[in-house]
C-alpha cells in the first residue's frame, strides 16, 4: 500500500512519527514486531517544511563514523544548505525506527521529495 504524507506547514516531529508509525506496520491489522509491512511512504513539499523559533541555529544534526573522534555536529540551517530538507527528515524517522535488521529495509521503502 502507498501513502503520501503532505509536509507543508507541519512539523518535522510529527511527520517523522506518521512515517515511523507507517514503517512499523502499527496502522495494519497485522502487525507484528519481526515483520516488515507491504507499504510504501512518500513525502512531498519537505522544503514547506515548519521549523520553529532558533531551531535552525541552535539545533544540532548529529552523526557518528564509529571511530574515536568521529562525531560530527552541523546545525540545522547548515545541514539543510548542504543536503536539504529531506535529510532532516530521513535522519528523524531513522532515530523513531528500531535499531535492528528491518532498519534498512524499512528506510528503503522512504522516498523525500523536495
Amino acid at each position: 500500500m502507498k501513502y503520501t504524507i503532505d509536509a507543508t506547514n507541519q512539523s518535522l516531529g510529527r511527520i517523522a512519527t506518521q512515517v515511523a508509525s507507517i514503517l512499523n506496520g502499527k496502522n495494519t491489522v497485522t502487525f507484528a514486531k519481526n515483520k516488515t509491512p507491504n507499504s510504501i511512504v512518500e513525502v512531498t513539499n519537505a522544503s514547506k517544511l515548519k521549523v520553529t523559533g532558533k531551531k535552525m541555529d541552535v539545533s544540532v544534526h548529529k552523526k557518528y563514523s564509529g571511530y574515536p573522534g568521529g562525531l560530527v555536529e552541523e546545525k540545522l540551517s547548515h545541514v539543510v544548505s548542504k543536503k536539504g530538507y529531506s535529510e532532516l527528515i530521513r535522519h528523524a524517522v531513522e532515530g523513531m525506527l528500531p535499531k535492528n535488521k528491518l532498519q534498512k529495509i524499512r528506510m528503503k521503502q522512504l522516498t523525500i521529495s523536495e
